[in-house]
This record gives structure tokens, sequence and C-alpha cells, in this order.
């Protein structure tokens, strides 16, 4: 959820006066609202000049907000749902999309964890130049380390049709599938809730035609927004945390997109690694895969911690034949579903 800044644009009666006076207790966004007593801010609100008005702000805050809350499907709706929208993207890898059963799901998130230089962007730029290939729509990414590359999405697009990528659009031109991937720096937590919040109402007017729908969107990386607001003994961290996988989720499963983001590694008891963003975040992804790479070695392991579609126990060989993914020095072994 964003601040409340942000909404101003779309209601409203969430302009200036509206938010200094919450300003003056402490509320700065819908989370802090959130964690606040209304009954207490309403009988505040009385004693102020404009008192309706402040009450209409706040009614139309908590309206948006049950207006979150997903209606209930039964098993037929839901059959129905994956049948027809919940389709696959292709990764523009032919092992890795075995390994996720086909590729990256729509109306899902899936999260790629790994330590620093194991691949992760290098996965995220060949998704999306996989998807911009196709020309079914565009792709949005949201970079926040200054990693992404458009020379690298020229190198994927550029790859012969027989060795990773086997599309029939193989003719597409070059500056026809760059201009289907748009990229934003994003530096803070809040400047990602505007983008996505900006997105989901570009999304439900359907500005857009159906062939520049975005399909894909990606967050490289994740973790390094919201650990910055992890810190302190507050709750507003873990709040925009849980706040930023429920949007992500929403917005993956009300348009119908698939959603990558990357989670790096932090140590854990006993000096073994462990992804970041702790025990909470870890019930977001529908999908999480780790990746990993020896030291010294050009093999990226990738093995699936995590996914909706496969059962705990492990039915996969252990290993996969080497596939080159045509990373600078680096291969990419696949490998079945990691210990639990």
């Amino acid at each position: 959820m964003a601040p409340l800044k942000s909404m101003e644009q779309e209601y409203p009666i969430i302009d200036a006066a509206f938010q200094k006076f919450c300003a003056s207790h402490g509320i700065f966004s819908v989370e802090d609202l959130l964690m606040c007593d209304i009954d207490a801010l309403m009988a505040f609100a009385d004693k102020e000049p404009k008192s309706e008005k402040l009450k209409q702000g706040f009614t139309q805050i908590l309206t948006i907000i049950d207006g979150l809350h997903q209606p209930w499907l039964n098993g037929l709706d839901l059959l129905e749902d994956a049948k027809w929208n919940k389709h696959v993207l292709s990764t523009g890898c032919k092992r890795m999309d075995e390994l996720l059963q086909g590729g990256l799901r729509k109306g899902q998130l899936t999260e790629l964890v790994g330590p620093s230089s194991s691949g992760k962007t290098q996965v995220c730029l060949q998704v999306a130049s996989s998807v911009a290939k196709m020309q079914i729509g565009s792709v949005l990414y949201l970079d926040t380390g200054n990693s992404f590359s458009p020379r690298r999405i020229a190198q994927f697009v550029h790859k012969s049709s027989g060795s990773v990528l086997n599309y029939q659009a193989d003719h597409i031109p070059l500056q026809k599938v760059m201009n289907s991937v748009l990229c934003h720096s994003v530096f803070d937590i809040f400047a990602m809730f505007d983008i996505l919040h900006q997105l989901e109402i570009n999304m439900k007017s359907q500005i857009h035609k159906a062939d520049h729908q975005v399909q894909l969107l990606i967050v490289d990386s994740i973790s390094s927004l919201i650990t910055p607001i992890l810190g302190g003994s507050g709750p507003q961290g873990h709040a925009l945390m849980i706040s930023a996988g429920f949007l992500l989720k929403k917005l993956a499963h009300e348009h119908n997109l698939a959603v990558l983001v990357t989670n790096h590694m932090v140590g854990g008891e006993g000096g073994i690694t462990k992804p970041a963003l702790g025990e909470s975040w870890k019930s977001v992804p529908h999908v999480r895969l780790l990746l990993s790479r020896d030291h010294g070695s050009n093999i990226c392991n990738v093995s699936v911690l995590k996914h909706s579609s496969i059962l705990k126990y492990s039915t996969f060989k252990r290993n996969y034949n080497i596939l080159l993914l045509h990373f600078p020095k680096m291969n990419m072994l696949l490998v079945g579903k990691h210990p639990l």
C-alpha cells in the first residue's frame, strides 16, 4: 500500500489538508493508519473545522482497503481461472522451463534467491528478452541496483534460434523487441509502490492496447528495497514488506501477470546462508528457486526450494544435463527439488 501523498491524484478527498492532519498524528501511509485507533482519530477529527471532510477521507481509505479483499471462489471457478488465464511464459531456457513445468506461471510470483554473482540478474535479463521477443506484450523491469543491461538483452535476442531460444518471432527486429522492455530505476520501496500503483491504474483502465499490456514484471532486487526498512524496533518496516508482497501477488492474480523478483542471501545459524527477509517473506512467493555457483566455477546450479505444483518429496533426478545459458563464462546446471 502506498504513502498517502501518492493517492491524492486518484482520490482528491485525500488532499493536502487531510495529509497534514494525518501527519500531525504520525500517519504518512495506509500502513500507519492501520496501526492506529480509527475511533480515536475520528474523535480528533471532530474537533477540526472541516471534520466531515476528514471523516470522508478516512472512509475513502477504508473503502479502498475493503476493495482489496478477494471474492470467494469455488473450486470450479479456480479450475476455470487456471485453465484460461494462468498460462506460462517461457524463460528462454528449455531445461529451466522443464524444471518449472513449463516456465514462469502467470498469476504467480516467482523468486530467485542466491548469493552475489550467482546469476540472478542474468536470469532476469534472459527471461525479459524471451518474453519481449515473443511480442505478446511488454516487460516492466524495476532495477534497484543499476544492473539492467540493454546490451545483454540484445545479446540474448541475437542468439541463434537453434540454441536456447526457438521462437517463430526470430525475425522480429531488435528495435521492436527492445521497445517492449520498459525499465525503471527504483531505489526505495515508496518509489516502487508509486510505480506499481500506476501500473495497476493503467491495467484497470485498459489504457494500453492488448499487445502492449504488461505480461511480465521483474523486480531486481526486492530485498535491496526491503532490507533497509526492516531495521529498528517498530513494526512499520515489517508492515511495508508484507504490503509489498501482497501488492505484487495482487497484480499477478488480478491482471494475469508473471512476477519475477530476486533476493540475496544472509548468514544464518552455524554459518549456513539463507534467503534474506526472514520467515514472514518466505510464504509470499509461489515459486522459489535457489541459484548457486561454486567459487571459481562456471556452472550455475539451480534448485527448487518451493513450487506450488511440486510435492515436497523429491521426484526429480538429482542432476540434469549441463545447459549453456550463454552467460559470460557461466554455464547452468539444473538440479531437482532442494532438501527442505
